[in-house]
């Protein structure tokens, strides 16, 4: 089904926000609410977003216009939905509110019309029971402000069909929006549900009295984070929060309802934002916080923990993969990294006991470790290796392909391991650990003489991923050290490699290319280490190769300084072998099949370890293992093929052996 026209019902905030997504992408769209005032004030907010786009230039002033007046309002659910391909619900977070929405948008929609709601917490299957024909429903949550915000969960009812659920992923997608799919329909979703144990921790420091809000608040943005979470719960608002732990604590938990400050706060009509009071007072959409000191009565890994714990639990529902969670998280709260992050950086045993000993301070069932947990089943968990509930994946479907590097045969006897994390090509953990996997994959690779290492896109790579989450500082420098032994797997492995340098090559990416036996680069790349200009040294092996590359002063002026160069004065330097300004990896890959076609492979693999041990032991030693080389090489049949063929002036064919 082709969706071209749109009914919102309910112009609030996430109502008008999200007519007005649909409205700037091209759709007709009508906005549908009871009251005419509450429409011209939707409006308004409509034309005043659209005027900040005008003033940063992003927009003109007769597309804004024209947006606007492209946006029909209705006070009646009859006249507004009775056209509409697509029609979602974003009335108040109220079971009987939403009921009666359905009902009649039931009687009046067209009976192939896709119906969706923008609930943020209550189960689609329940809301489900008030519209004819439940398989054309499903939830569509968009996070606030829907303009901004990228992330939209796609949320499956139990009776929801497939097609539906295709057809409004690939709508969000034309929206500008990254969609992810809710398998399994559970209260909360991914984002909530994952928010929902710190949510109820938070509610009861402060009903134990541990801390103050902005004394938590300050403790959270030192750490980085964008907002701490009281803040975030006014800008929310206190109403919807204190509905959501209800809810929840029916469908999850009885120990939800446990929290009394955030009951006695909506009781008194203290909102937060919208109210103009909760935990802040709030003035212009900015949250007045006072002075405090950060409190000692957190840590940053005691929240990280929880959202650990139940984003476990909803891989073992089978609610979403891990790769789609971590996207919700860093998306729907618009942070640097998600659980399956954080728990990369954390063993089964430091989550238990962290777990455990929550749960028992606050007496709450709900911050009990996960099964898997529970069990040493961390890394199975965020791997994808666990069998959600009630579905058996055979081990042959579990995937076995690179999700960050592309490993490709390019040519005859060429390997290509390329980075793909565009634009950047920053090296995460992730990426670490795949190149781990492709050089032990390769190495014993009979049919690989040559391995070529570039980035996707325009760039080799600016650096290491600075945003990866790290519980301390050991977990930092084991971070260093596993680098720092891949790396070396470079320069070990019995193959040539070649870096293939374009754009920024900086920090971990310069590195990497130290790495490689051969750098070639285009003359305008950006090459340099910035460690210490960000208050760090390179620790993936750069102070040791570049020294030895390129000697101790010239190593001192690019580390010390930070200073960027180019390709060209790389080259001048020594430290790569050739430039290319074409198409640098074309022009890579046909110097990579020179060197396989020409160069016999055992003769370079013990070239490149005597190269290599000359920096390490003292030249004797060095002319030992060299002369030990030579009685190896004797006994080849490579070394055979070389002599025929230069006394019969023919093209030589090694063949490794």
């Amino acid at each position: 089904m082709e969706i071209n026209k749109v009914a919102i019902i309910g112009a609030g905030e996430m109502g008008h926000g999200i007519a007005e997504l649909f409205a700037m992408s091209g759709y007709s769209v009508n906005l549908i609410d009871v009251s005419q005032d509450a429409l011209q004030k939707a409006l308004q907010g409509i034309r005043e977003s659209l005027e900040r786009f005008v003033k940063r230039g992003t927009m003109t002033e007769d597309s804004a216009q024209g947006i606007v007046s492209g946006i029909r309002t209705f006070t009646k659910i009859s006249e507004g939905v009775s056209e509409a391909d697509l029609i979602i619900e974003a009335v108040p977070e109220k079971l009987e509110i939403k009921d009666a929405v359905f009902r009649e948008i039931s009687s009046y929609a067209r009976v192939d019309a896709i119906i969706g709601s923008n609930t943020s917490n209550i189960r689609i299957t329940e809301l489900s029971k008030s519209v004819t024909n439940p398989a054309r429903f499903l939830g569509v949550h968009f996070f606030n402000p829907p303009v901004i915000m990228k992330l939209v969960e796609v949320i499956r009812g139990e009776d929801t069909s497939e097609d539906v659920v295709n057809t409004v992923y690939e709508a969000m997608k034309r929206l500008g929006k990254v969609p992810v799919k809710v398998k399994k329909d559970v209260a909360g979703f991914i984002v909530n549900r994952i928010s929902a144990p710190e949510m109820l921790y938070f509610c009861l420091i402060l009903d134990k009295g541990m801390a103050k809000p902005e004394e938590v608040d300050l403790f959270a943005k030192s750490q980085g984070l964008p907002m701490g979470p009281y803040e975030l719960m006014d800008f929310v608002g206190l109403d919807v929060v204190y509905d959501s732990m209800a809810y929840y604590a029916k469908e999850i938990s009885e120990d939800y309802a446990k929290c009394s400050t955030i009951k006695q706060m909506v009781e008194k009509g203290m909102l937060g934002r919208k109210a103009g009071r909760g935990f802040y007072q709030w003035s212009s959409g900015k949250a007045i916080i006072g002075s405090a000191s950060p409190t000692d009565k957190v840590t940053l890994l005691d929240v990280l923990v929880l959202e650990v714990n139940e984003a476990v639990k909803l891989i073992e529902l089978g609610v979403a993969s891990p790769d789609d969670i971590e996207t919700a998280v860093k998306l729907g709260l618009n942070r640097p990294f998600g659980p399956i992050s954080v728990a990369q950086s954390i063993t089964s045993s430091e989550a238990r006991e962290k777990l455990d000993k929550i749960s028992k301070e606050f007496q709450c069932s709900v911050f009990e470790p996960a099964a898997s947990i529970r069990d040493g089943k961390l890394r199975d968990a965020i791997e994808g290796k666990l069998k959600p509930a009630e579905e058996t994946v055979p081990a042959a479907q579990q995937p076995a392909g690179y999700k960050v590097i592309n490993v490709e045969k390019v040519a005859d006897r060429i390997a290509k391991i390329s980075i793909n994390r565009p634009k950047l090509n920053l090296l995460s953990v992730d990426v670490i650990n795949e190149l781990d996997r492709a050089i032990d994959e390769l190495w014993n690779d009979r049919e690989t003489f040559v391995i070529l290492i570039t980035g996707s896109g325009a760039n080799f790579s600016a650096g290491a991923d600075l945003s990866t989450y790290f519980a301390d500082a050991t977990s930092f420098m084991e971070f260093s050290r596993k680098g720092e032994r891949v790396f070396r797997k470079l320069t070990e492995i019995p193959k040539v490699v070649i870096a293939s340098l374009k754009g920024y090559v900086l920090g971990g990416g310069l590195e990497l290319a130290l790495a490689c036996d051969i750098r070639v680069s285009t003359s305008s790349s950006t090459i340099g280490f910035p460690e210490v200009t960000l208050g760090l040294v390179p620790g993936w092996g750069g102070t040791q190769r570049l020294t030895r590359l390129v000697g101790a002063s010239r190593a001192m002026r690019m580390i010390l300084t930070g200073e960027r160069i180019t390709g060209k004065d790389a080259y001048d330097m020594g430290l790569v072998a050739k430039l290319f300004d074409g198409d640098i990896d074309a022009e890579a890959l046909k110097y990579a099949q020179g060197i396989a076609s020409s160069s016999a492979p055992i003769a370079a693999a013990l070239a490149k370890k005597l190269i290599n041990k000359a920096a390490e032991v003292p030249e004797d030693v060095g002319l030992d293992l060299e002369s030990t080389a030579m009685g190896v090489l004797y006994g080849t049949e490579d070394l055979k093929e070389g002599v025929s063929s230069l006394l019969s002036k023919t093209k030589p064919v090694y063949r490794g052996k």
